[in-house]
């Protein structure tokens, strides 16, 4: 998982977030340059190339896990979630990352587990010196917490942090019950995705 970090934010992005959008985006520029000199007609064949661009920025480029000093942010397609540290009662990473709070389960479209191949691709090292809440019975993790992946790579950083403020007493246990979980649906991105495709839909139907 690439990821950006500062003293107080960490932003985790998937390692395939830059292929796939720089992709995208640079068949799409060629595209819409060679469109450009086609007058009327060549810019309505450009609409699906901005909505391929805009759709490869929205799914593969926007999606992020935010860790900060006063949570985890999930940034999806959809929605944006904000569960902050009180809120938080475990880290799972089954299917993806999926911070657990006592009312609902939040997963991380940015932080899928590894599939097959991803597995055997790790080393031991991918599995060590992970935070202790990792493990499980006889020191046990699941494919998910492996360093190596983009979910275990996210959950490293959020259990190592959560860890930290818990121990240091920023963060108090038992608390999950009364926090509050933000969920803010991204109605813009939404909009314009599906503004964009129905423009996209049009113009290829001329």
């Amino acid at each position: 998982m690439a990821s950006s970090e500062t003293d107080a934010r960490t932003v985790f992005r998937p390692r395939s977030a830059p292929w796939i959008t720089g992709g995208v985006w640079l068949v799409a520029s060629a595209g819409l340059a060679v469109s450009a000199g086609g007058g009327a007609a060549g810019l309505l064949q450009a609409v699906p190339l901005a909505a391929l661009a805009y759709l490869a920025w929205w799914l593969a480029w926007y999606p992020a896990v935010v860790v900060d000093e006063t949570g985890v942010t999930l940034r999806n397609p959809l929605s944006t979630i904000k569960v902050p540290w009180q809120a938080l009662a475990t880290v799972d990473t089954r299917y993806a990352l999926t911070l657990v709070t006592p009312r609902r389960k939040y997963t991380a479209w940015a932080a899928p587990a590894p599939g097959i191949f991803g597995v055997h691709r790790a080393r031991v090292e991918h599995a060590s010196g992970l935070p202790d809440t990792t493990y499980g019975p006889a020191g046990s993790i699941r494919p998910g917490d492996l360093t190596s992946s983009d979910s275990g790579a996210a959950a490293y950083h959020v259990r190592k942090r959560w860890s930290e403020l818990l121990a240091a007493g920023t963060v108090e246990a038992g608390d999950a019950g009364t926090a509050a979980v933000q969920v803010r649906p991204n109605w813009t991105l939404i909009t314009v995705g599906a503004v964009l495709l129905a423009a996209a839909a049009a113009s290829l139907a001329n």
